[in-house]
This record gives C-alpha cells, sequence and structure tokens, in this order.
C-alpha cells in the first residue's frame, strides 16, 4: 500500500473512531467533570504512570541478555524514543524504531533485538489476561453492574485470547529451541525463489529465532514473566487512580478489566492509539461501573494526556539529543522494517537521519 494512501486511511479512522467515542458526548459537562477531578490522584498516576517506562527497559534487558549485554539508559532511552515514535506516527513505527536504535548502540543484531519485542507484546498479553482472569473469575456479586450477558462474552473473549497467548508462546519455544534448523528447513524456499533471496531469508528466519534465545532457558523466562507482572499493576494502577479521581469508583482489581479492554483499544493502528483508546475505556467504566458518558469521557482525555503526552514530550528530548528528527525518525523505521536483517543496511546513524530528513 502507498504511504500517503495509508496515511489517509489512517486519519480518517481516527476522525471515525472519535467520532464514535464521543457521539453522545456534552462537552461542556465533559468540561465540567475534568474541573471536579481530583488533581492529587491525578499527580500521583502521572509519576505511577512513569515508572513503568523504567520497569519496561529492566524487562527488555533481561529478554535481551541471551544476545548481547545492554546498558540500562541505553535500554530506557530507546524505549521511551520509541514509544514517543508511535504516539506521533501511524502504524506503530516505534516498535520497528526501539530495536533498531538499541542495535546500533549497543552493537547487537537488529533482528534479533526485533524478536525481543515479539516475544515482549506476547508476555504482555499473556501478563494481562492472566491478571484479567484472576479479576474476572473471582469477582465478587455487585462488583460488576451492567447486563450479566455482556461479562459472559467479556469471559469467553478472555479465555479465547488466554489460549491464543499460550500458543503463541509455544510457537516461539518452537522456533527458538532449534534455529539451526530452522534456518536450514528456511533454504527450501529456493524452490520458489533466488537462491540469493532464498539465503538471505533463511539467515533472517534463523537470526530471528536466535533472538528468541532466552525462551531456552526456563528461568530466565520465567524470571521476566516475573517482571512482567509489577509493571501491568503499576500500569493498572494509573488507570484506577485517574478513574477514583474522576469519582469513577471500583477496586483496584477491576482495574484488570479496564487494562485488558484498553489493550484491544490500542490496538487500532492510529497515532498514539488516539480514537481506540478512548472508546474502549468509555464502553469499559460505562457497560461494567455505570459511570455516567460525560465523566467517561473526560476521564479517558485525561487518562490518554496521562499515557501519552509525558513519554512523548521525554521521547522529544532524548531524540532531539540524538540528532533525530521526527522524519527522521520515520525514514529510520522504514528502513529498519526493510532490512532487518542487517543494522547497517538503513545506513544512517541519528546524525544521518537528521540529514536525510532535512529539506
Amino acid at each position: 500500500m502507498r504511504p500517503a494512501v495509508r496515511t489517509v486511511l489512517i486519519f480518517l479512522l481516527t476522525i471515525g473512531l472519535l467520532a464514535f467515542a464521543f457521539r453522545h458526548t456534552d462537552f461542556a459537562g465533559v468540561w465540567s467533570e475534568t474541573r471536579r477531578a481530583d488533581r492529587g490522584l491525578l499527580g500521583l498516576a502521572v509519576v505511577v504512570t512513569g515508572l513503568t517506562y523504567g520497569m519496561r527497559a529492566w524487562r527488555w534487558q533481561s529478554l535481551l541478555a541471551p544476545i548481547g549485554r545492554t546498558r540500562f539508559m541505553n535500554a530506557f532511552t530507546t524505549t521511551v524514543i520509541g514509544f514517543a515514535a508511535s504516539a506521533l506516527l501511524p502504524a506503530r513505527a516505534g516498535e520497528v524504531l526501539r530495536p533498531y536504535l538499541l542495535a546500533r548502540r549497543e552493537r547487537l543484531n537488529p533482528a534479533s533485538a526485533f524478536a525481543t519485542i515479539v516475544l515482549e507484546r506476547l508476555l504482555d498479553l499473556a501478563t494481562v489476561l492472566l491478571l484479567f482472569s484472576a479479576f474476572v473469575f473471582t469477582a465478587r456479586p455487585g462488583v460488576i453492574s451492567g447486563d450479566p450477558g455482556q461479562l459472559t462474552r467479556v469471559k469467553l473473549g478472555g479465555a479465547l485470547a488466554a489460549a491464543a497467548a499460550l500458543g503463541g508462546l509455544g510457537v516461539l519455544f518452537a522456533l527458538a529451541g532449534h534455529p539451526e534448523r530452522l534456518g536450514r528447513a528456511a533454504l527450501r524456499v529456493e524452490r520458489v525463489l533466488p537462491a540469493r533471496l532464498a539465503r538471505l531469508v533463511a539467515g533472517l528466519v534463523e537470526t530471528f529465532a536466535r533472538g528468541l534465545a532466552v525462551m531456552r532457558d526456563p528461568v530466565r523466562l520465567i524470571t521476566t514473566l516475573a517482571l512482567s507482572f509489577p509493571m501491568w499493576m503499576s500500569i493498572a494502577a494509573g488507570i484506577w487512580l485517574t478513574s477514583r479521581a474522576f469519582h469513577i469508583t471500583f477496586p483496584y482489581a477491576a482495574s484488570f478489566l479496564v487494562t485488558t479492554i484498553l489493550v484491544v483499544g490500542v490496538a487500532a493502528p492510529t497515532p498514539g492509539a488516539i480514537g481506540g483508546f478512548h472508546l474502549a475505556y468509555q464502553f469499559a467504566v460505562t457497560t461494567f461501573f455505570g459511570a455516567n458518558a460525560d465523566r467517561a469521557a473526560g476521564a479517558a482525555i485525561v487518562l490518554h494526556a496521562i499515557s501519552f503526552v509525558p513519554v512523548t514530550l521525554l521521547g522529544i528530548v532524548f531524540m532531539m539529543r540524538e540528532g533525530l528528527t521526527l522524519t527522521g525518525a520515520r525514514r529510520m523505521a522504514e528502513e529498519a522494517a526493510a532490512h532487518p536483517e542487517d543494522g547497517e543496511a538503513a545506513g544512517m546513524t541519528p546524525a544521518a537521519g537528521l540529514e536525510k530528513s532535512a529539506p
């Protein structure tokens, strides 16, 4: 798909999601609810949410350890830059940019570094669903309001997603077990591709599998999964504190339900999950906790700002220190996606990204 067409489609999707999310909203009422919010709780939510990026960097170091040593500050700054890029650019550009930048700094193979991002996302999904299950299947009667049938459907969806996440982890475990064998199997594409291209594909597949090395170490894998729980509990705490600030009350454990629904909402490929985030949060708190529309809309707007604005501003600061513009970051992400097998294929350092982004 041409970049211009993709950009237009993402723009239309963003506008459509926002229009749908706020179709029944009285913005005067939203402003009134926002003014009534508890600023102390909102400030605490900002702090708690900010801590999650340090936890992400720490966990990422654990995932990367089998393929190379990394420094915490490099993991942290590239994590923040990646999230900022995803907030400002469409198509989750930061997910490609983050491992690419770290691989260049730490002299790692970019394809192996990218494999850890895939594993990270599956660990995220598994952790969220385990927390979700812990709440939904043990919730006392009366904690959740609304249509019981709706909750039944959410439980079914969560069970199916949990099965898919476990299946995905199983596939990655199988891929990680024998990277050389996987590379040799990939050479079979010589039957349909030129030999040189087939060898390139086989090498990329084998390198990607090596990036899943943590899957071959049960102790390290369990440690990494264990690190995922405090990180996601911190994210859930930010959601709970923001909701409480807007006088939307539910037990802390119930925030795992809201978190799970938000994970679905942010899957929409819009910059900063705009629209999908708001729609998911409003659906969760109005459907299951009886929040009125204006209060839910106000909380959604503020929670989105807490989740994305601080990390985006910090990411911009780090990008400026790297000599990297937004246009340069987009081009680096595109180059990294086109040449994941070779960190030098993109042919640019951050400074080169700045030069290429100049008019």
